[in-house]
């Protein structure tokens, strides 16, 4: 297990890392995420011992990485694919590295076959694609078949059938009760890998949650309405109809309206009873990289001045007089899209529910908003 307590890590005038509390635990994959900039480098780096934390400390089962006897038994990291002598040979840096732990001989053949290099052990690591490099450092992480796994990024520069093999392997090496921590850009990638995510934003904690329940808590759902496209107005009278019942409601540019604060069976009696034939009544699921996008939208460091997260503030819902109006108006061509809005102004960021006697709840305390800026 890893645990940081109070971890803040200071660059002359900057803070990287600012009072960073969490746990990592065996047997799950837990996904490291936050915008560039946020201190998930230099937080895995204090992790293995390669910088020293400000204040506060991080342990793996109970010891720091500098005490910990023969580390690389303990603990395998991923966190610079191309630290990596151009030079030398697959098996020779990987056998070089074993030498130095104390590991048998054989257990570099037995790496490079699971990370799929057996058939270039001999070339030199400097004519290594971007893949085949991510390939030969897994594999030297996993030498010692250790207990804990760190990986910074390990899908980059793969294919699609690498990204699978990388998803797999990490997934048996948690189900195998290893504890296994993943940091990466890829948000479709976690949402299929990670069962836990810890969040952070300009060196903050931001959400240490399981990977659903963060998806649920950063997401407003909505249902999305379609009338038939042999009823031109049956948008407008469904708007109407939906506006006077309590919805929110908003048109999307395809004509679709998105529906909050009514239920399914509620919409769907509506329209009938307006007369409105339905092509699609679907509820919203919200992905991953939405919830996310909300989640860090303020921690962010480098923003364009075009930046796509703005499209995710919701605009008004239309009130039922607008609804009139715009049914008599000529329509209008519309650019943009929609999403759900974000979490309210001025509210705590989401982090682990508390749990009676836990570290998690002793943890899920309110920010103020200012420090998230």
């Amino acid at each position: 297990m890893i645990e940081a307590v109070g971890l803040t890590k200071r660059f002359g005038a900057k803070t990287a890392v600012d009072q960073l509390s969490f746990q990592v635990k065996p047997g799950h994959v837990t996904g490291f995420l936050g915008p560039n900039g946020s201190g998930k480098s230099t937080t895995m780096r204090m992790i293995v011992g390669l910088d020293r934390p400000t204040s506060g400390e991080v342990t793996i089962n109970g010891t720091p990485f500098r005490e910990l006897a023969n580390a690389q038994r303990h603990v395998g990291a991923l966190l610079d694919a191309k630290a990596v002598h151009g030079g030398r040979r697959a098996r020779t840096h990987l056998l070089a590295v074993a030498q130095l732990s104390g590991i048998p001989e054989k257990r570099v053949d037995e790496v490079l076959g699971v990370v799929g290099l057996q058939d270039v052990a001999r070339q030199r690591a400097k004519g290594f694609s971007l893949g085949m490099g991510q390939r030969l450092g897994i594999a030297a992480a996993l030498l010692g078949d250790p207990q804990v796994l760190l990986f910074d990024e390990p899908i980059n520069g793969l294919d699609p059938e690498g990204i699978l093999w990388v998803r797999n392997l990490m997934r048996r090496l948690a189900a195998e009760g290893r504890t296994v921590f993943v940091s990466s850009h890829l948000m479709s990638e976690m949402a299929l890998t990670a069962d836990h995510l810890i969040v952070i934003g300009r060196g903050r904690l931001l959400a240490d949650m399981g990977t659903q329940e963060f998806i649920t808590h950063n997401s407003a759902g909505f249902a999305r309405v379609r009338a038939a496209d042999t009823d031109p107005d049956g948008w407008d009278t469904l708007g109407v109809v939906l506006s006077r019942a309590g919805g929110r409601v908003l048109r999307e540019p395809d004509g679709a309206l998105r529906v909050t604060g009514l239920e399914l069976p509620r919409i769907s009696d509506l329209a009938h009873e307006a007369g409105v034939r339905l092509w699609e009544l679907s509820p919203h699921r919200a992905s991953l990289e939405e919830a996310y996008m909300r989640m860090t939208q303020s921690s962010v460091e480098f923003t364009s001045t075009e930046d796509p997260r703005a499209e995710l503030w919701e605009p008004e819902p239309m009130t039922v007089p607008e609804w009139e109006a715009e049914a008599a108006a000529p329509a209008v061509p519309q650019t943009g899209f929609y999403a759900p809005p974000p979490p309210a102004p001025g509210a705590a960021p989401f982090l682990m529910p508390s749990e009676p006697g836990g570290l998690a709840g002793a943890r899920a305390h309110r920010h103020d908003p200012e420090d998230l800026r």
